[in-house]
């Protein structure tokens, strides 16, 4: 599901709660501070089991307890790895590093953690790919990889287990 939520406290546990309530379990949770709508609400992509029976019942629930629903039942992204950068991360277009695993269609940088301890000196970034499935991951983190190389930034991956 896609949803938004007003950025304020509390929020988020509006929209989960109706899910436990129905029996549903989370899956995923991807809260994207980034994406800040014409009416000042945050975007955030859950993944749900749930019995099909009661989606509408959820949706309803939803709606009543403010949380507006963008969307429910879309393939998503599914499968992720981090991975660690290493080099001149900023000075080398980081929005074209990012974009070119964006404009994929299939997988997308969630999430990015960047130290840069001084202006002429290597940053690190710790980088979150998500993707539609596992092969599409393996490509697009073939893809960074190569964008990477050709930046001279070293990959260092993958630190969790949904590439091996």
């Amino acid at each position: 599901m896609v949803l938004e939520l007003k950025d304020k406290p509390g929020q988020l546990l509006r929209a989960i709660e109706p899910i436990s309530r129905l029996g549903g379990n989370i899956i995923g949770v991807v809260h994207k501070r980034d994406r800040v709508s014409p009416l000042e609400r945050i975007s955030v992509e859950i993944s749900v089991k749930i019995d099909e029976g009661r989606v509408e019942e959820l949706i309803e629930a939803l709606k009543r307890n403010g949380v507006v629903v963008k969307a429910y039942n879309e393939v998503r992204l599914v499968a992720s790895t981090s991975l660690l950068l290493v080099g001149h991360i900023i000075h080398t277009d980081l929005s074209d590093t990012v974009n070119t695993i964006d404009a994929t269609g299939f997988a997308e940088v969630v999430e990015m953690h960047i130290s840069m301890p001084e202006v002429n000196e290597p940053s690190t970034a710790m980088v979150t790919v998500s993707a539609t499935g596992k092969d599409e991951l393996k490509k697009a983190v073939s893809l960074l990889k190569e964008t990477c190389r050709k930046k001279d930034i070293m990959v260092i991956e993958p630190l969790n287990e949904d590439l091996a």
